[in-house]
């Protein structure tokens, strides 16, 4: 017995029924992403771009799955759907679905690489603003060295508020760090200067490498998902528009 012809039919069915699942499958998973529905939110735009891109590929396996199904069956002499309606044909469908997920994936292109600019803005302006708040910090706790490097009086009651035992637990370990600190400054004075120097590169220089992962991290997103988008968008484009004027004739 030809085994080709046994399996035939049963492979056409098959792969009729997993190509019409992975693409309700599908749509059902995007409709999931969009919960909860906030489309002017560019964090929820973003997310949902991202999301949307990497499962993409999916339909387009299933109509190929679909596809296919229907091309066994006609090449076996099994009942097509000539006679009956186009629209009550899946692959009419599967095919009108192709053309509106290229338009969503086309449109999702300059939507995409708009909100990484904007979140690579919005990066790079908390890196400033952390860099800023740091700076302050250093200037506020060099003025408060300075002072007490000026006034002995001030030295000596921190020595007596860490001999007795007044501070306890962080307190006393930042009492006796700053105290260390004068004291190294008393004996040079230079060295107040190089511990600001250092602490100020140490700050200018993690800035720099935030900003520079920040737009690495946005530069690789937008090729990433942007590219995949586009490319989506010409596949569906291309299997929608020749699939439906293939099936019309």
């Amino acid at each position: 017995m030809n085994s080709t012809s046994v399996y035939s039919p049963y492979t056409a069915l098959a792969l009729k029924i997993v190509g019409l699942i992975m693409i309700v499958s599908s749509l059902l998973d995007f409709i999931i992403l969009a919960i909860p529905f906030e489309p002017l939110k560019p964090e929820w735009q973003f997310g949902f771009t991202t999301q949307m891109v990497d499962r993409g590929v999916i339909p387009m396996v299933g109509m190929a799955f679909l596809f296919i199904g229907y091309w066994i069956s006609s090449n076996m002499g099994m009942p097509s759907s000539e006679s009956r309606s186009v629209v009550t044909d899946l692959r009419f469908w599967a095919l009108l679905l192709a053309i509106v997920l290229g338009l969503l994936f086309l449109l999702l292109v300059p939507l995409h690489f708009k909100n990484v600019g904007q979140q690579s803005n919005q990066a790079l302006e908390q890196i400033a603003q952390r860099a800023t708040q740091a700076e302050t910090e250093l200037k506020n706790q060099t003025d408060q060295v300075s002072s007490l490097v000026k006034d002995p009086k001030r030295l000596e009651e921190l020595d007596k508020a860490i001999s007795g035992g007044q501070l306890q637990g962080e307190q006393l370990q930042r009492a006796q760090a700053i105290r260390d600190q004068l004291l190294a400054i008393k004996q040079d004075p230079n060295a107040l200067k190089d511990r600001i120097d250092k602490a100020q590169t140490q700050i200018r220089t993690g800035k720099l490498d935030a900003e520079k992962q920040a737009r690495t991290a946005a530069l690789k997103s937008g090729i990433r998902t942007g590219i995949s988008s586009l490319l989506l968008a010409i596949g569906y484009s291309i299997i929608g528009a020749m699939g439906l004027r293939n099936l019309g004739n």
